[in-house]
């Protein structure tokens, strides 16, 4: 085989195994509660793990995970919820102790890629409150919906005049 032909396959290979890649992470305040967002691209049906971790004091802690145990101090105030492309972390009863570098981690099963790893600083006085119309944008289906119904409401007005 032409070693050209044969490097080219290879990154053929490897290009499709990368099953998904974090795209963005962002942190806001929900109330008191810190909700770190981990958006990603996912190409593929595989089940997917996850780990949310912080680290603090130049350790790190594991909140929620899917991966490894996590923590007793997170594991009552944590949740996390999965929707297409997003996985969220909520941290109930948010404080200045939390504060640190939030790491989202994700793999893919049979992803022969590794990990994809995104951090964010998350300090509370700097953080913004979550809009409360991003968790409708989250899924754009709804937002669809809603907006192919606006002339349907609007002809139901105007017939039972």
């Amino acid at each position: 085989m032409n070693p050209t032909v044969g490097i080219a396959v290879i990154l053929t290979v490897l290009q499709a195994a990368h099953c998904q890649m974090i795209k963005d992470l962002s942190a806001c305040l929900l109330g008191q509660s810190l909700r770190v967002d981990c958006r990603y691209e996912n190409k593929t049906s595989n089940p997917l793990t996850y780990e949310f971790s912080i680290t603090k004091d130049n350790r790190k802690h594991v909140i929620h995970s899917t991966i490894s145990v996590s923590e007793n101090i997170y594991r009552s105030r944590a949740n996390v919820t999965m929707h297409k492309n997003l996985v969220c972390l909520y941290l109930q009863s948010f404080t200045t102790n939390d504060e640190g570098v939030y790491m989202c981690e994700l793999k893919a099963t049979n992803d022969y890629t590794g990990n994809q790893i995104k951090n964010i600083t998350v300090i509370k006085d700097k953080l913004e409150k979550c809009a409360g119309f991003s968790l409708l944008i989250q899924n754009t289906s709804w937002l669809l919906l809603l907006l192919l119904s606006l002339p349907l409401l609007q002809a139901v007005d105007f017939v039972s005049l």
